[in-house]
């Protein structure tokens, strides 16, 4: 369905009972998504909550109406928050998701239960990592210029998005498939305007390490061991800095523990579910 969120008409889906306690999932990708990813990762949740998955202004299927901006999409999951009639919710996220999710914490710290976050970063210093990494893998040969616009914001069309996708993509998994890569820059929706926002505008200004100690909702950071993108170290320093915090590192995953330990990551958000809302009854786990 699409809802006018913001002066926006946002692509969402709801899984779930009405009148469960509401899980909102911000997908990852600034510009590169569908809903498949969110639904495949927090949907088996939807047994206890009312699971909401959307495309972000300017992303997937959503209408394209600036700003891209962390603020702005913060702002959206809060009105989503209003339009699903929570008076709070449980805030989730993966890798650029986890960005928004943090960011929604710490502008509306009475609006949340509690978060789960996904092989994301509190800045932008896991990019300097992720290109030493990138020189010293030998999966595949890169093409350092096209490297660079992509991470620079640089990229001229919906196209070339989906290209340089198909590049990076065979970087983020512990094993790499090839097929099951290609599947996925396949079935991809590709927004070059909100992914160069994301790296032009959005990147020089985002650090939330000094605003994380003041994060006080329980909050699950998980991470692939092998993730090149953003790296243990980075989720580290989100559990060091959120008072309430777990870290739990997935030993056989790059950056898609929820795909690559799929059992055990949905074993490990139940865990944490149960102790950090145990309101939700014995059903969680």
């Amino acid at each position: 369905m699409f809802v006018n969120i913001n002066g926006a008409r946002l692509n969402v889906e709801v899984l779930g009972e009405e009148g469960a306690p509401v899980l909102i999932a911000h997908h990852g990708g600034g510009g590169i998504g569908s809903l498949a990813e969110p639904k495949a990762t927090f949907g088996p949740l939807s047994d206890l909550f009312r699971v909401v998955v959307f495309d972000a202004r300017g992303c997937g299927l959503s209408e394209g109406v600036p700003p891209y901006s962390h603020a702005q999409w913060a702002a959206d999951v809060d009105a989503l928050r209003e339009w699903a009639g929570a008076e709070t919710v449980v805030i989730a996220g993966g890798s650029y998701g986890g960005f928004i999710a943090m960011e929604y914490a710490i502008a509306y710290p009475d609006r949340v239960r509690a978060m789960i976050l996904r092989d994301t970063s509190p800045d932008w210093t896991n990019l300097e990592l992720a290109h030493e990494n990138a020189r010293k893998q030998t999966r595949v040969e890169l093409d350092w210029e096209n490297y660079e616009r992509y991470w620079s914001g640089k990229i001229r069309d919906d196209a070339d998005l989906k290209a340089r996708w198909a590049e990076l993509i065979p970087l983020y998994d512990h094993e790499y498939d090839p097929e099951k890569a290609a599947a996925r820059v396949e079935a991809g929706i590709y927004r070059h305007e909100a992914h160069n926002w994301c790296f032009q505008q959005n990147a020089p200004i985002y650090d939330v390490k000094p605003q994380l100690p003041s994060v006080t909702c329980p909050t699950l950071v998980t991470v692939g061991r092998h993730d090149w993108v953003t790296q243990v170290s980075s989720s580290e320093t989100i559990a060091s800095l959120i008072p309430d915090s777990t870290l739990v590192v997935f030993e056989k995953s790059g950056h898609s523990p929820q795909f690559e330990e799929a059992e055990l990551f949905q074993r490990t958000m139940r865990d944490f579910l149960a102790e950090a809302l145990p309101d939700l009854g014995t059903a969680v786990r």
